[in-house]
């Protein structure tokens, strides 16, 4: 998915954001929300939620690419994501600032939240709205869970909790998160998070350079 913009050489007073294609949607809703008209998003692969060694190469080759159609400011839409400490490397070699925390489960909780309850979470399945949406895509059907669903407890039976990161108030969403907590045999909890640090490390970045 990409919205950058597709003009030749970028003004230098524009802001590229190379995201998670899971928060490509936040990432517009807060561009929306806070006026941020020099604001352009390009995405990798939601996918690579699932391959996260495949990210920090991807993020290189973006970031290259960038560069080359002229984006002065780029900040990169991930947290590390599993990834190892890879993707700050590539931050890091190309002067580039990311998401703080260890993936957007964090961020989208803030990061002091989640540190507080971390411990307690070490066994909750977290959903957000882009999971929610996804589902049937993302869990039932690549695991086999339309066709073998035995196999729920192999997979989600060291869990105890669902545990929903709600970006919005999606009654429809909330279905979703309650029936795959039934569907998965594990106790509910839904937490209203918004867009949590991904507004204000925006609101930071999209900001004057001076």
């Amino acid at each position: 998915m990409s919205t950058a913009q597709d003009t030749g050489r970028q003004a230098p007073d524009r802001l590229l954001v190379i995201g998670c294609g899971m928060i490509a949607r936040e990432v517009l809703a807060v561009k929306e929300r806070l006026g941020l008209d020099h604001l352009d998003l390009t995405c990798l692969p939601a996918e690579f939620h699932y391959y996260p060694d495949r990210i920090a190469p991807a993020l290189d080759k973006a970031i290259l690419k960038a560069r080359a159609e002229g984006y002065d400011r780029i900040f990169i839409g991930y947290a590390d994501c599993g990834s190892g400490g890879m993707v700050d490397r590539v931050c890091e070699q190309h002067g580039v600032e990311r998401m703080d925390g260890p993936h957007c489960f964090a961020f989208y909780q803030g990061i002091e939240a989640f540190n507080a309850i971390a411990d307690g979470d070490m066994l909750s399945f977290y959903m957000t709205d882009f999971l929610c949406r996804q589902f049937e895509a993302f869990f039932i059907k690549p695991l086999g869970l339309d066709k073998h669903p035995e196999l729920v407890s192999d997979y989600f039976g060291h869990y105890e909790k669902v545990v929903y990161l709600a970006q919005t108030n999606d009654p429809a969403l909330d279905k979703v998160a309650e029936d795959a907590a039934k569907l998965l045999g594990l106790a509910y909890e839904r937490r209203f998070t918004g867009y949590g640090d991904l507004t204000p490390s925006l609101a930071r970045v999209a900001g004057p350079t001076d």
